[in-house]
């Protein structure tokens, strides 16, 4: 290292912004860790802040025209200023980061505004509904938005209080057609996983700041294209806890891929912290389930399922059941009511 010290030393006396940018970025380098999961924190994510009045100063994106389920442009532009006439606000906006300069005049209805990870925004929740059914019975809040910044909100009244975090992240399986981008650069990019693990970490920080140290658990499900790195990450990020990673069978018949073999179960990170611990169960998750003991009758196993479900092809087997009133019991069974007569 004395030798590359010695290298932006020179650098320096030659030019000194140069020399400082050169010291920072080895400075950077040589602090990482030697072991364990090295990776680069991008900073790739943007998320669109819809309702958010347009102000100078502002980066947007145009939208695709009203009525239309085109994407848009994802294209970043810089707001320099705004005009108002006759009660229009247009936006004179330029293109960031363009190689020629580009610049356009669009209606401020046209536009909507977006954050970086770099910027600092403040995000507020609005109550859009309620319903109330349960008494005195613990209530169910649903948050609809980013994830990130729910989770930041979260953390000014449940810090250190919450029980238990689920998390079903992407699976960086290079999948196109969700919210988050689930490819983030393509297959061949060295910075596939690295930009993935960013996104991950950011969250998982957030999460550990939530969860209640003295006893709570992270569930993290995942399949195999990550969870290897994962695995890494959370041990990282969660140093004292009791992590095991259990496989959960999703398929038995196995899903195919081409030329890969058949897949039939994902991962499930357990991440345990302080005196929480698993409890005993009789049931094995893999076998068919004995409902011998079960109190409760199982109403939905009384019904066929599939194809020969259906009235329109199983027309013999839909027939009335009379019971007494009382409830007491059954009084007998009808005759096949054909599709159509009823």
């Amino acid at each position: 290292m004395s030798r590359l010290t010695d290298l932006i030393a020179r650098a320096k006396a030659k030019d000194r912004a140069l020399g400082d940018e050169l010291e920072r970025e080895f400075k950077a380098l040589a602090s990482r860790r030697a072991f364990g999961l090295n990776f680069e924190r991008h900073r790739p994510e943007s998320v669109e802040l819809p309702g958010r009045p347009i102000r100078r100063g502002d980066k947007v994106r145009i939208l695709p025209p009203r009525g239309s389920t085109a994407k848009g442009d994802q294209r970043l532009w810089k707001v320099p200023g705004i005009d108002e006439m006759n009660g229009t606000r247009t936006a004179h906006v330029s293109l960031i980061d363009a190689g020629e300069p580009e610049t356009a005049n669009v209606a401020t209805d046209d536009l909507v505004v977006v954050a970086e990870f770099r910027d600092y925004i403040y995000p507020g929740l609005v109550s859009t509904g309620k319903v109330e059914r349960g008494g005195d019975k613990p209530y169910h809040t649903v948050i609809n938005g980013e994830n990130f910044h729910v989770l930041e909100a979260l953390t000014y009244t449940h810090r250190g209080k919450i029980d238990a975090i689920y998390i079903d992240p992407p699976y960086n399986t290079g999948a196109r057609d969700w919210k988050y981008n689930n490819d983030y650069v393509e297959g061949e990019d060295l910075y596939r996983h690295s930009k993935w693990l960013a996104f991950m970490e950011r969250r998982l920080k957030v999460a550990r700041e939530l969860l209640r140290q003295e006893s709570s658990v992270l569930i993290v499900t995942i399949d195999e294209k990550e969870f290897l790195r994962l695995g890494l990450l959370l041990e990282q990020i969660f140093p004292e806890a009791d992590i095991q990673m259990v496989s959960s069978v999703i398929n038995p018949k196995g899903t195919a891929r081409s030329s890969e073999f058949a897949r039939i179960d994902e991962y499930i990170f357990f991440v345990k912290l302080g005196d929480i611990s698993i409890s005993r169960w009789r049931w094995d998750m893999l076998n068919a389930r004995d409902y011998g003991e079960d109190q409760e009758v199982r109403w939905r196993g009384l019904a066929r399922t599939g194809r020969k479900g259906l009235r329109s092809n199983n027309p013999g087997s839909w027939y009335p059941i009379y019971v007494y009133k009382d409830g007491s019991g059954i009084h007998s069974i009808g005759d096949t009511v054909l599709l159509g007569r009823l």
